[in-house]
């Protein structure tokens, strides 16, 4: 089964058409997720830290604990599941060539290494030593029994780089070079852009939606020459955009509007029942 996974998933970078990954943070919301037909899911580290009531950043979240969860996920679903790695929990790269390894044995058939360091100071790791990271991912992920599709992100358009688009297609280029077998370059939504980025950078690329004043749709996306689009922690970030308005209206109102919209739970129950043995 992971083989097969791994297959599929290598398989939908290869076709000329684009395909949608959602990112889900638990075994409910990724069973929800696959259930709606999506060929395959991602984690969303965002996402996973809310849900553990921590904030967004690498190193609020151990290894460990992200790792558990993406376990649970992969566990969950019968479709591939790519996990967010943030920035491989480690600047050397014999430390995110572990991640790559535990990552693996957790269930992930691919996975992203960012090249975001957390020093707004230094965002960026060195391109040499960030290229080694890439490297030293690609060689133990080549070690495994499946083929391991390894995306590289760069932040070029997060961190306030001079020359974001040339430098974000140079580090891509040299992430390829370096066994990545997808880019994603998050921070980009002009189309123009996006479609230059496509042109110049020689590998499928992903790019990241959900996010406000992202108008782009995915057949728009497909037309741009995008492979694979994400959504990143958008889906966790409306849930408890809901969770708050709710908690407001019931301080405040003292009604219970929200529950219009919530599934039935026989409804929810029969779900997820029929999920416990897939």
């Amino acid at each position: 089964m992971h083989l097969n996974k791994a297959k599929t998933f290598r398989d939908l970078h290869a076709q000329s058409k684009v395909f949608l990954m959602p990112n889900a943070w638990d075994g409910g919301s990724a069973r929800m997720l696959a259930a709606a037909g999506f060929s395959a899911i991602a984690t969303t580290s965002a996402g996973i830290a809310y849900s553990l009531g921590l904030p967004d950043y690498e190193g609020a979240v151990t290894r460990t604990d992200m790792l558990n969860r993406v376990r649970e996920i992969a566990e969950a679903v019968n479709v591939p599941v790519s996990a967010d790695l943030e920035a491989g929990y480690g600047a050397e790269p014999e430390q995110v060539a572990e991640t790559i390894e535990l990552a693996i044995i957790s269930g992930a058939i691919g996975g992203n290494i960012e090249d975001f360091t957390g020093d707004l100071t230094t965002p960026l790791f060195d391109l040499p030593l960030a290229i080694e990271r890439i490297h030293m991912a690609r060689k133990v992920a080549d070690k495994s029994d499946i083929p391991f599709t390894l995306t590289a992100r760069t932040d070029c358009y997060l961190t306030g780089v001079k020359n974001p688009f040339s430098e974000a297609v140079h580090r891509a280029n040299s992430y390829r070079e370096a066994g990545a077998d997808c880019l994603f370059v998050p921070g980009v939504s002009d189309p123009k852009v996006i479609a230059e980025l496509v042109k110049e950078i020689d590998a499928p690329l992903n790019v990241v939606m959900g996010l406000k004043g992202q108008p782009l749709t995915v057949s728009q996306l497909e037309d741009l020459g995008v492979r694979r689009i994400s959504i990143g922690g958008s889906l966790a970030r409306a849930t408890y955009g809901l969770m708050r308005r709710a908690a407001q209206e019931m301080v405040v109102d003292g009604t219970f509007n929200y529950s219009n919209d919530q599934v039935p739970d026989a409804e929810l129950s029969a779900f997820f029942a029929g999920h416990r043995n897939t």
